[in-house]
């Protein structure tokens, strides 16, 4: 006895089972948890008939049957129906549940596995994926279609070698790390969309801190100078997204090299810790004045020229990065990331991040790494004395010169040996 295929038969059924399950609690005429049951059984079946017998054209035969059987059964309903509905939900469910119990059989059985379970959860989450796709507006549409653009139409295509000076160009790294900050930034945007508007400035800190933590220090900033009674409130906001800004970092850190990721984090879990206890104490004492403001929502969080100044300032870092390395050394490059840091946080880390899964020294790699997130931190300061109100800009720079200070004492005494 052959007990392999007797899992596969106990899968079979198990999927068809969790499928039929959700159809039946719809009520739906043409298929439900029987049903669906025996047409993964029938899937599996035919792989089982046409593996022994070597013949290609049984799971084609099944499959005809089984559309017309789809097809007889609905003009049954229809004929007794007098408005009946044009949905095809269940009839495609059904041809991919035989579709997915023949391909345990001839093919990965954990693939059918995933497919079975999406399955049962696209059917599931129908009517919150409807009232989701009735609020999404123009540009929510256009966030969706250029990431789509930038990561399924223009990635694949890029070549998968290096040139260039210093031989560090990859066009499809440099566009896959452009895939990623689109990714993160648009993530952060739609979670905050459905989830963080009702939940505080708390939310409003920390959503601003995965979207984008300079588009939450200008839009804060310019709210405290129209309204000087929302200073502190603002200064909260601005500190809390960019304590949280350092968790993307880290994120972006453990997409570039995570084999060395161990060696790298703990310092940036020590300035984020440091950071969040002391927005912990910061809101106790402005608890008081809360209120529910939110971040303004961006116009778009996926722009295509932001996109593509992003890649283009990254491709330069990286040859910024071999050129100082080459001529200067070690001390070279920390100049390099406060300027670095100064114009792009995400650029500054993502290149030194492929620095190091190059060869470049862990020690040196999260330091510089550190000096660009410390001057990131200086810019917020002076973008809040740009755009924002005295007060607001006194609140910022006492608190983000204590984060600075944390951050250069970390890179001063921490020992060599402390890592995970």
């Amino acid at each position: 006895m052959n007990y392999d295929d007797l899992i596969t038969i106990g899968i079979s059924v198990g999927l068809g089972l969790l499928v039929g399950l959700q159809r039946e609690k719809t009520n739906h005429e043409t298929a439900g948890v029987r049903t669906f049951t025996l047409i993964a059984i029938i899937g599996t079946m035919a792989g089982f008939l046409s593996r022994e017998f070597e013949n290609q054209f049984i799971l084609p035969v099944f499959i005809l049957a089984i559309a017309a059987f789809l097809i007889t059964a609905n003009k049954i309903i229809a004929s007794r129906d007098e408005n009946p509905s044009a949905g095809q939900t269940t009839e495609m469910a059904v041809l991919l549940m035989f579709a997915i119990g023949a391909y345990l059989v001839v093919g990965e059985q954990i693939i059918g596995v995933i497919v079975g379970g999406t399955l049962a959860i696209v059917l599931y989450v129908k009517d919150f994926l409807h009232r989701m796709i009735k609020q999404l507006k123009s540009k929510d549409f256009e966030a969706i279609m250029t990431f789509v653009g930038v990561s399924l139409v223009i990635l694949p295509i890029l070549p998968n070698e290096t040139f260039g000076p210093y031989d560090v160009l990859n066009p499809r790294e440099i566009w896959l790390m452009v895939t990623l900050i689109v990714g993160i930034s648009i993530l952060g945007y739609f979670v905050y969309k459905w989830v963080g508007k009702q939940a505080g400035m708390i939310s409003n800190g920390i959503f601003g801190g995965i979207i984008s933590s300079t588009a939450t220090v200008i839009s804060y900033a310019r709210t405290a100078a129209q309204n000087k009674g929302f200073s502190k409130i603002s200064s909260f906001v601005i500190y809390v997204s960019v304590a949280v800004s350092i968790i993307r970092v880290i994120i972006e850190i453990a997409i570039v090299t995570p084999e060395k990721l161990p060696k790298l984090i703990m310092p940036f879990l020590v300035l984020f810790g440091f950071m969040a206890l002391t927005s912990i104490i910061f809101f106790y004492f402005i608890s008081k004045e809360a209120s529910e403001n939110e971040v303004p929502e961006p116009k778009n969080p996926a722009q295509l020229k932001s996109s593509l100044v992003f890649g283009l300032l990254y491709a330069l870092i990286l040859l910024a990065v071999a050129f100082v390395e080459d001529t200067f050394g070690d001390s070279g490059l920390y100049l390099l990331s406060i300027i670095g840091g100064l114009a792009k946080k995400d650029a500054i880390t993502l290149s030194l991040a492929q620095s190091i899964k190059s060869g470049m020294a862990t020690e040196l790699g999260w330091r510089l790494i550190m000096t660009g997130v410390l001057s990131n931190f200086a810019f917020k300061i002076v973008l809040t004395y740009m755009m924002g109100s005295r007060k607001l800009a006194k609140l910022v720079t006492a608190t983000f010169s204590v984060a600075i200070v944390v951050g250069l004492l970390l890179m001063w005494l921490w020992p060599e040996n402390w890592h995970f």
